[in-house]
């Protein structure tokens, strides 16, 4: 069961010590910092699961430090003498592995020897210290341990449904489990910030205090991504991880504090479970499995073609036969895209620049299959994620030598070439307004620098879905 679940921002700036005399700077998050504190103890926790999102984070899955003993220091901002010890509950983590597991979501275990192999961070986040720091002034009993959880930049459902899995280990193991969402709001709330200003700063704070106050959880989990990248976070993740803890239940919510003196919105909140409710993670799933079958009704043949081949390919390892009602497509020949998405989120994206096979079904059929399977950014595509999956094709016209004046990133996509290194980026891109974000987008992808002496390329598209 839960006792409590909070939300604490992390600027090491809080912590006396550090901060000194520009405590009076975030005096009301300090307040807000220790009543947090005060409720989360006096509830009573035999475990407290720290999210963070300032740990190992990876792009497509979750992951815990897996060590029994675990220690963090504060030496990265110059006090090295502040140091932390805490005991790690590997029967716990070892529950929700196999919960992960049994329901697709990649969850990862860091044991000394991943960490070692990989250069990972085997100790405890600031993300972790400076909210553990205000608990143990509270009271915390030193022989309550805690499991430290790094969010994963993973789609707002499968975040939350992971969160739901953590409520079911803690419903299974009938253990008292208070949660710790870590996460600072609005980097941009003011030019002195640590980012440029931006008005969607304040934006993203308002929404989401007004939001948790009100238990609206899924004005939550569906936020405009842009408005979620414009502000700068980084408590979103933990957000909508703790929020699926309390999935099927109904809660109150206590805004302790908010500020944002420093450009960096710090917003601190209480959480009690109540009585059962329906669960919004079902509803969401359902409605998510009817968009698919609609979609799929009406599909054109080029995405019926790329869906068909890849799950075939996934199931049974080989290419399909193609159906009667596509065989236009081997009439044809062109350039493609093959795009996955699952719950929103690009899950592949695999294509060819000039064409490389002898008709357009070929050329689809090898391209889905790379998307679904050989995308370096995403682990293949599972038999289990078929049915969460969505599709759209690009078919590309043959690319036209042009100047920075020639370029719309809603009408043509960009090719940069330099030697061998060629960065390409698609049009009609969500979040991708300007010229100038296209054309930077397509550099870092090839690795070439703003100020190289590169050729320039645009395409148009035919997006089919």
């Amino acid at each position: 069961m839960f006792t409590f679940l909070a939300l604490a921002p992390h600027p090491p700036l809080i912590i006396p010590e550090i901060g000194g005399n520009r405590l009076t700077d975030v005096a009301q998050t300090v307040a807000g910092m220790e009543e947090m504190a005060k409720d989360l103890v006096a509830s009573g926790p035999e475990l407290i699961v720290f999210l963070t999102p300032h740990g190992n984070v990876f792009s497509d899955c979750i992951s815990c430090l897996g060590f029994p003993a675990l220690y963090g220091d504060f030496s990265r901002f110059g006090y090295k003498n502040l140091k932390y010890n805490k005991l790690n509950d590997l029967a716990f983590i070892k529950e929700i592995e196999k919960k992960a597991t049994s329901q697709d979501v990649n969850f990862i275990i860091i044991d000394e020897k991943i960490a070692d192999n990989n250069r990972l961070n085997s100790e405890l986040d600031h993300g972790i210290l400076v909210p553990l720091h205000y608990l143990q002034k509270a009271g915390l009993k030193e022989e309550v341990p805690i499991v430290p959880i790094s969010i994963g930049l993973l789609s707002s459902l499968t975040l939350y449904e992971f969160g739901s899995i953590i409520r079911d280990v803690a419903e299974k193991l009938a253990i008292k489990v208070a949660i710790l969402a870590s996460g600072d709001m609005s980097h941009r709330l003011i030019d002195d910030g640590p980012y440029s200003f931006h008005p969607d700063g304040a934006k993203f704070d308002n929404f989401i205090k007004t939001a948790l106050a009100s238990q609206d959880v899924a004005s939550i989990v569906n936020i405009s991504p842009m408005l979620r990248e414009n502000a700068g976070e980084c408590a979103y993740p933990s957000i909508v991880i703790m929020l699926g803890c309390l999935d099927a239940y109904n809660f109150t919510s206590n805004i302790y504090s908010y500020e944002g003196p420093l450009g960096v919105g710090y917003l601190t909140a209480g959480f009690k479970k109540e009585n059962k409710a329906p669960s919004y993670l079902n509803a969401y799933k359902a409605e998510l499995a009817e968009e698919i079958k609609n979609q799929k009704e009406r599909e054109s043949l080029p995405v019926k073609w790329a869906r068909l081949v890849i799950e075939n390919y996934i199931k049974n390892g080989v290419k399909p036969d193609i159906t009667e009602d596509l065989q236009t497509l081997k009439n044809e020949k062109g350039a493609t895209f093959v795009t996955l998405k699952k719950h929103g989120e690009l899950r592949g994206c695999i294509g060819t620049i000039l064409p490389a096979y002898a008709s357009l079904a070929d050329e689809l059929a090898n391209n889905a299959i790379s998307a679904a399977s050989q995308d370096p950014r995403f682990a293949p595509v599972t038999v289990k994620e078929l049915s969460e999956l969505t599709y759209s094709v690009d078919i590309l016209s043959v690319p036209e030598k042009c100047t920075l004046a020639d370029l719309n990133p809603n009408e043509y996509g960009v090719i940069v070439t330099k030697g061998k290194r060629r960065g390409l980026l698609l049009p009609m891109l969500e979040g991708v307004d300007t010229v100038e974000q296209q054309l930077a987008i397509a550099l870092d992808k090839a690795g070439i620098a703003f100020n190289e002496d590169y050729e320039i390329e645009r395409f148009k598209v035919v997006r089919y879905y």
